[in-house]
């Protein structure tokens, strides 16, 4: 696990092919602004696994700023011929990406299991 800012961590666990990465963000003392794009992106190079599932399940609100740090991701990633795949997003989270027309880039599903099969 890491610890990414204050309130914030990753977990991961790779399989399949696919890097699963969990976000976490623990508390009202969790920083507005993490480098999550940054961490991950070092995580997917590190393991040289470029097919990744972003588990979202422990995440209340997308809000822009983390919209913005999945949007710098799957440029990233796609730029190397990889997949982002999203699971657990409630649905208020799933409206905000139709909202921001980002449904399309990022799929969604209840389960990692769901969007590696998909």
């Amino acid at each position: 696990m890491i610890s990414v800012a204050p309130g914030w961590e990753l977990s991961w666990e790779e399989a399949q092919d696919w890097l699963f990465v969990k976000i976490r963000r623990r508390g009202p003392e969790a920083d507005g602004a993490p480098p999550l794009a940054q961490q991950i992106w070092g995580l997917v190079e590190q393991k040289s696994v470029f097919q990744l599932v972003l588990e979202l399940d422990e995440i209340d609100l997308l809000f822009s700023y983390l919209i913005g740090q999945l949007v710098m991701l799957h440029k990233r990633v796609w730029a190397k011929g990889g997949k982002i795949r999203l699971c657990g997003l409630s649905q208020r989270n799933q409206e905000t990406l139709y909202l921001c027309r980002l449904d399309d880039r990022f799929p969604s599903y209840s389960t990692r299991q769901e969007a590696v099969s998909a």
